[in-house]
Order: C-alpha cells, then structure tokens, then sequence
C-alpha cells in the first residue's frame, strides 16, 4: 500500500482535483435544476479500494467525509489518514453490508453506519455500542441510516418496503442507536425518477413516523442527478471522483 504521508504525484493531485471540481459542478447543476440550495446536499467519497494517499490528498483539497465498505481494510486506512494528516478528523462511513462480528471492528473510527437493513444487525450494533460506552469508549448512541431496498432484492441489500416501518420504529427503541435517515440505491434495471421517487416516498414516510430522521443518503455517481431531484441530502460517489483504482497490495 501506498504511503499516505508521500504526497500524491503531481499528476494524480491534478487528476483528483480535476474530478472533485467536476462533481461539485454537477452536483451544484442538478441543486439548480431542482431549485434547491447546494448547501443542502453533501458529498460522501466512496473511498474503498482506494490507497490512502489518494484519501488524505482528497483531504487536503477540502473533503471531509470519507464511506468504506471492508471493516479490516478500513481500520488500517483510518490510521493511515490520521498519521498523515494530523490535526484533521474526516468523518468516516460503513456503507456496504456488515457482518455482525465486524461490528466491534469498526466502531473505534465509524462516524456513522449507513447500511443497517436487519433487525439482528442493529441488535448487534446496540450490543457493541453499550460495551463501548460502558468501557468509556464512546459517550452515546451511534447514528446509522437504515438501508431500505425499493425492489426487495435479498442478495443487494437492504430491506424492503413491507419491513421498513418495523426496522426504523426498532432502531428508534435501542438505546445504542440514532436514526439518522434512510439510504438506498436505484435497483439495476430501473429507471432512475422511478427509482428515486420510491425512495423519496419511502423517506417521507420514515420521517412522518420518526420527525430526526432527515437523512437521505441516495445517488451514485451515475444518477447523482435524479437523486437530487428526488430530495437525496447526500449522495456517494466513487467512480467519478477517484477513477477505477486498486490498492497496490490487492
């Protein structure tokens, strides 16, 4: 693996600041398409896979929000960032499926976790929360987002329409948990506006029942676009931002 506190090489410092400039620019054009304030959409770099250099050059050029979807490959860049750049503090999302034995591997650095779509995961998080705070490792609930399936796929994740009421009212009673909102992808095949307009209904109904979970956490980088117009509040993008890269160890 690269050494983050190398600095990038001229060439790809530029090639990141070139596609940094370019989403803002695209996610201020859909703000404007949709006549909303581009202060009310956040970027979430989807940094997996990506060397840790690339992460603390992106955080040099004002990025503070970093998602990761492998906890043991997380943890070690976690570290990495920090050592490289000290004096900041990137906030750091899990956004793939968790195992439920990972849990305890990734809440030394997790921010937020933006993929609880079960009732025995969240159980899970809640247990190894309580711990954390009891061995004063944490000073209260952890925020997550539940992942809502708007085809009810199993094998992407997620949960679906018929069970997302009962998961959010669940995380909402754990003492471990914050319900931040929901995060969901548009399932392959489907249309985008179609995709996205389910999902808004879906948060619109999550935040009738449960007022703080305002959240959205919708859009990639190929559709960021109807996402916004549909109301995401955050959209993660990997692809357009950081290229089609690999750690060198991998």
């Amino acid at each position: 693996m690269s050494d983050p506190r190398s600095p990038a090489t001229t060439d790809r410092a530029a090639e990141l600041t070139d596609r940094l400039t370019a989403v803002r620019a695209r996610i201020a054009a859909a703000c404007d398409a949709a006549g909303r304030d581009p202060s009310g959409v956040g970027l979430l770099a989807v940094t997996k896979t990506i060397p840790a250099a690339d992460v603390a050059t992106l955080v040099d050029l004002g990025l503070d929000a970093f998602a990761e979807n492998r906890a043991q490959e997380a943890a070690s860049k976690v570290d990495e960032v920090r050592e490289a750049r000290p004096g900041t503090s990137p906030d750091w999302f899990f956004v793939g499926g968790l195992q439920r034995n990972k849990v305890r591997t990734v809440l030394p650095w997790v921010t937020r976790i933006d993929s609880v779509d079960s009732s025995r995961l969240a159980r899970a998080i809640d247990k190894e929360v309580a711990k954390a705070v009891d061995a004063g490792e944490r000073s209260g609930p952890l925020p997550v987002l539940v992942q809502f399936s708007v085809d009810g796929d199993p094998g992407r994740g997620g949960v679906a329409p018929d069970g997302l009421a009962e998961l959010t009212d669940l995380v909402t009673e754990l003492p471990g948990l914050e319900l931040a909102g929901l995060m969901a992808v548009a399932p392959l095949g489907w249309e985008p506006d179609a995709a996205f307009a389910r999902i808004a209904e879906a948060h619109r109904e999550t935040v009738g029942r449960h007022p703080g979970a305002t959240v959205l956490s919708a859009g990639m980088s190929g559709d960021l676009e109807s996402a916004i117009g549909h109301g995401s509040t955050v959209v993660r993008v990997g692809t357009a931002l950081v290229g089609d890269r690999r750690i060198a160890s991998e």
